[in-house]
């Protein structure tokens, strides 16, 4: 598993019951407590290795840092929560890199395994197949809100826990269920990850927009304009394939492309097993779990949003 599909992680086979799984993540700093970046920076590194059905197992620090202005009691705090997360993960950190550099940037790489049989991806899709979210939208929308100083405590604060959340459990189910693909909602938003599993295949997918899980701040922030640029960017290269009911407002338009950080699993799984997923993931604690449309062949590369 390489470029060509666009997957999440790269994927070599070692032998015919072991895969290596590998994938590299970082970013500049989205909140402002440097314990919770790097919590969010690498719950959002070990996500691509959750989303191919992996188990993460080493982990190696990226970081380019401005240490003549910020010091080291930040770094240590952002390294420190980097660690917290791959301890939660069961991950261990062998080491890292670092470079002096004027603008902050941390992640990791990270390494996995996973049975070359038992690998998600995200093409895979059957007409039938029900679509399930594990996370709520609009992370994107409301940190863009935050550095404009309008988000609440209380709003920072649930943001900020559903980024530091690991897509481990969900995962972790996953393998006892009839999953046709599989993907993590980051950069490129909900509509731009589920492109990528429809692009290139004959089935289209229809979106039910009022039960896509959203936090209902971003609703608010984005009917105010604070969305993020990447949101633009994200529709202008898809919009050809998204077909929106007149009844979808823009402000849920913008919802859908909103760029995360760290999102939840997007899934096939066969319809008659679907609801059962569903309803296992919530008991476990993916407690915003929700099936927000279904795959048919009527049409060719076609996002269709109700």
């Amino acid at each position: 598993m390489g470029l060509g599909t666009s997957d999440d992680a790269g994927v070599y086979q070692i032998t015919e019951e072991l895969a290596l799984i590998q994938t590299v993540d970082f970013f500049t700093p989205i909140v402002d407590d440097p314990f919770d970046f790097g919590c969010i920076a690498a719950a959002n590194a070990l996500s691509d290795v959750y989303a191919m059905g992996g188990v993460p197992k080493t982990a190696m620090n990226l970081v380019a840092y401005p240490l003549q202005k910020l010091g080291k009691d930040v770094l240590r705090a952002v390294l420190a929560g980097g660690i917290e997360k791959l301890k939660e993960a069961e991950t261990v950190l062998l080491g890292g890199h670092s470079i002096e550099d004027e603008e902050f940037k941390y992640g990791l790489s990270v390494s996995g395994f996973v049975h070359p049989q038992k690998i998600y991806t995200n093409r895979g899709l059957h007409p039938g197949d029900c679509l399930i979210l594990t996370k709520p939208l609009g992370t994107g929308i409301i940190n863009t809100a935050v550095k404009g100083g309008l988000a609440s405590s209380g709003t920072v604060v649930t943001v900020t826990e559903l980024m530091t959340e690991l897509n481990k459990t969900a995962s972790e189910i996953l393998g006892s269920f009839p999953v046709t693909a599989c993907t993590d909602i980051t950069g490129f938003g909900l509509l731009g990850h589920l492109a990528e599993m429809v692009v290139g295949t004959d089935i289209c997918v229809t979106i039910e927009s009022g039960v896509v899980p959203v936090l209902p701040e971003a609703l608010e922030f984005a009917a105010m304009g604070f969305v993020p640029a990447g949101t633009h960017r994200n529709r202008s290269f898809r919009q050809k394939m998204v077909r929106l009911a007149s009844n979808v407002s823009p402000v849920m338009r913008d919802v859908l492309f909103d760029p995360q950080t760290s999102g939840g699993l997007l899934i096939g799984c066969a319809e008659k097993k679907a609801f059962e997923l569903k309803n296992r993931l919530i008991a476990a604690g993916v407690k915003n779990t929700a099936i927000i449309g279904k795959v048919y062949d009527n049409e060719r590369e076609i996002i269709n949003i109700i």
